[in-house]
């Protein structure tokens, strides 16, 4: 999730550290230019054209905070490489290898990671006109990402450098998500104290902590033909229950019903059933509980989604998608009680 950077001189500054940065990594080599790139709202993106290093690192992304913000949370570029150099070493995991950073001088010189081109297409499925991607396509993606993320949650964080993280419990995903809703209008939380008070009463047990993505779906994966290539945007990475991950990436099926989709047409993706049979099958490990966790991402999502649109709302530019999420609001926590009685 990144913006686009179209200063000047962010990018005549961010050539210079990267030129003095990549001659660490490999002596010799130099930067011949840097252009901004398109994407969400969490960090600048570049692409880097290198001479003298390897053919296969000639052109790179660039991963750059924010200016004039704290590099913490989502905007903490070099926690996210510390998790990718973890992961880097996790069979059946694919991330893209980071190169080299620096750490700046936040927040007046912020910090920056370098991690390679990954070729591939970044398409979710429900959120774009049908046929983008063949449903051939769309399937084998999916199940290949199911097993991916079962890669990732069999990998244990203690043997890690990262067993120090914080550990994210159920009650507080909870807890984070009934606070956003706390900031948002009146019209935009209507049923959602209900939602959050059913869902504290009637907890499961946690299961042990793993790396979880935050947003792990097709669309935060660079894929060809239906292979995944790599799992990208790793901003709100933490330890915490596998269960969120993965009902995250079945509420993108189309059985879920995603309410910003483009359509009521198939896709190709798998059913939810399928994804989960494929993940448990890959981790060899039973997954229980899981109605508890698909109300709670229904609840996620609507706090999110009214986030968004406060912010559109407030910069007076609301997209034709939330134009289509705003009716959903209430229908998301409709769902998620139904779920939790």
């Amino acid at each position: 999730m990144s913006v686009v950077a179209d200063s000047a001189d962010l990018t005549a500054e961010l050539t210079r550290r990267a030129a003095a940065a990549v001659r660490g990594w490999t002596p010799g080599a130099t930067v011949e230019s840097v252009e901004p790139l398109a994407g969400g709202t969490s960090s600048l993106t570049y692409a880097a054209t290198l001479a003298g290093v390897p053919a296969e690192y000639e052109r790179v992304v660039l991963k750059v905070a924010p200016p004039g913000l704290a590099p913490v949370r989502n905007r903490d570029v070099l926690r996210q490489a510390r998790l990718m150099r973890v992961l880097a070493g996790v069979p059946g995991v694919r991330v893209p290898k980071v190169l080299f950073c620096d750490e700046g001088a936040p927040t007046a010189v912020q910090p920056f990671v370098a991690m390679e081109f990954v070729a591939g297409e970044c398409v979710e499925p429900v959120l774009v006109p049908r046929g983008t991607v063949p449903a051939g396509q769309v399937r084998a993606r999916a199940l290949d990402a199911a097993r991916m993320l079962a890669h990732l949650h069999r990998a244990d964080p203690r043997r890690t450098p990262l067993a120090v993280e914080p550990v994210v419990t159920p009650g507080a995903e909870i807890g984070r998500w009934a606070r956003a809703f706390t900031t948002v209008p009146e019209d935009l939380r209507a049923g959602c104290e209900a939602v959050e008070a059913r869902l504290r009463a009637t907890v499961p047990a946690a299961m042990m902590p793993v790396f979880t993505h935050g947003d792990y779906r097709l669309g935060n994966t660079l894929c060809d033909a239906g292979a995944v290539n790599a799992v990208i945007d790793w901003e709100i990475w933490s330890l915490g229950d596998p269960r969120v991950d993965i009902t995250w990436l079945t509420f993108f099926t189309d059985e879920a019903r995603h309410p910003a989709s483009l359509s009521a047409e198939p896709t190709g993706m798998p059913g939810k059933a399928e994804l989960i049979d494929a993940y448990q099958e890959a981790r060899g490990q039973e997954l229980r509980d899981m109605t508890w966790f698909e109300a709670l991402t229904k609840y996620k999502e609507a706090a999110a989604t009214a986030l968004l649109i406060k912010r559109g709302r407030k910069a007076g530019r609301l997209s034709d998608m939330h134009r289509r999420m705003e009716p959903a609001l209430p229908v998301l926590l409709g769902e998620a009680a139904e779920l939790l009685r």
